[in-house]
């Protein structure tokens, strides 16, 4: 049996214009390109959204954990001007003060005696009862060591 159109319907009918109980083609093609397309803008988001992260990890900045802190700050607050930030750090070079301090800090413990990075662990272990304790026996310093000794007493202000 012949389909025949209604008398009054166009007869040059364009061709996404589908029969009824056809799969309509054109829609089924929207439906991919626009689930592709938001798959596609999410996924360069995130890459853009990465972008100090990634600045800050390939240059081996020592402020690279901050950085990070301040992407993930961004993305969960959506507020940019965390993302900023993190850009700007990102970019900068600061100074590192942590190594010099450090050499200080070792170089200061070889001079009192101590095996250098050691001497916080041995602050830390000290208990106020052991403040009151009497100092061990110095050895013998002679004239030229090159060793300068401090008294041990204090002495008390005169009062007028």
């Amino acid at each position: 049996m012949t389909e025949s159109l209604h008398p009054a319907a166009a007869h040059n009918l364009p061709s996404f214009i589908t029969a009824p109980g056809d799969t309509d083609v054109l829609m089924v093609v929207m439906w991919v390109i626009l689930v592709v397309a938001v798959l596609l803008f999410g996924v360069f988001f995130f890459h853009l959204h990465t972008l100090p992260d990634r600045i800050a990890h390939k240059t081996h900045k020592v402020q690279f954990e901050v950085v990070a802190v301040l992407c993930l700050i961004a993305l969960f607050t959506h507020m940019h001007i965390f993302w900023i930030a993190g850009l700007l750090l990102a970019l900068i070079d600061l100074p590192d003060f942590g190594s010099p301090l450090g050499r200080i800090a070792g170089s200061v413990e070889k001079i009192a005696g101590m095996e250098p990075g050691g001497g916080a662990a041995a602050a830390s272990v000290k208990k106020a009862t052991d403040v009151a304790e009497v100092p061990p026996e110095r050895p013998e310093v002679k004239h030229g060591d090159g060793v300068a000794t401090l008294p041990t007493t204090v002495r008390q202000p005169k009062r007028s």
